[in-house]
């Protein structure tokens, strides 16, 4: 993946439309990465998967003798082990911050997208939490104002982490108002970043058909 691909052994098996594994592709796009990516879905897993991750899930990465499957732990060992471009911040305080606000949109906002993308849930407790998140990324949208990425000037896997939340709206049913523009202004400049494209499998590009 990407336009100058490094030299790796490394394989990832990714559910084409799990937005952990969509988070991890996009840092493998974003540092050029070449990776054979094996696709699994919930009805098709390879025997190899169980045989390597203690808990047989998905996002799994192997890098020849190591096996990760914690998907931020996937996106700092990737930025360790390609440093360019860096994708977290160099000094121990603001690097802090970045893994706070990673730890944010999980708490805050992951949380509601996996209640509502659950089709096992009911329609009363997804449209509740279909109701805060739409709420909760329009009241932040004027941060997105100040600078170019997620607080930041530079892309940072806090952006790797939001990005395939923003681009999940619509298949959950959540419509931005307009005063959200800065926001959706945002989630644009993403969408159109090399990295991001080549990071969409098939499925995940008939999300915004």
């Amino acid at each position: 993946m990407g336009v100058v691909a490094k030299r790796s052994s490394m394989t990832f098996f990714s559910d084409p439309a799990d937005h952990y594994c969509h988070r991890v592709r996009i840092v493998l796009a974003e540092k050029g990465v070449a990776v054979d990516i094996q696709e699994v879905t919930p009805d098709a897993q390879p025997r190899e998967l169980s045989d390597i991750n203690p808990y047989n899930t998905v996002p799994t990465l192997v890098d020849r003798d190591l096996v990760l499957y914690e998907p931020n732990v996937m996106m700092e060992y990737l930025d360790e082990r390609f440093p360019h471009p860096p994708l977290l911040p160099v000094y121990p305080v603001t690097r802090a911050q970045s893994r706070l606000m990673m730890y944010r949109i999980q708490k805050d906002w992951w949380t509601l997208a996996d209640i509502i993308l659950n089709p096992a849930n009911k329609e009363a407790a997804v449209a509740k939490a279909r109701k805060e998140l739409r709420e909760g990324l329009s009241g932040i949208s004027p941060i997105f104002a100040e600078k170019p990425f997620f607080m930041s000037d530079e892309f940072t896997l806090v952006d790797c982490c939001v990005a395939p939340l923003l681009w999940r709206l619509p298949s959950m049913g959540i419509e931005l108002p307009r005063q959200a523009k800065d926001i959706l202004a945002y989630a644009d400049r993403l969408f159109e970043r090399e990295s991001f494209l080549e990071s969409l499998s098939e499925v995940e590009k008939e999300m915004r058909v």
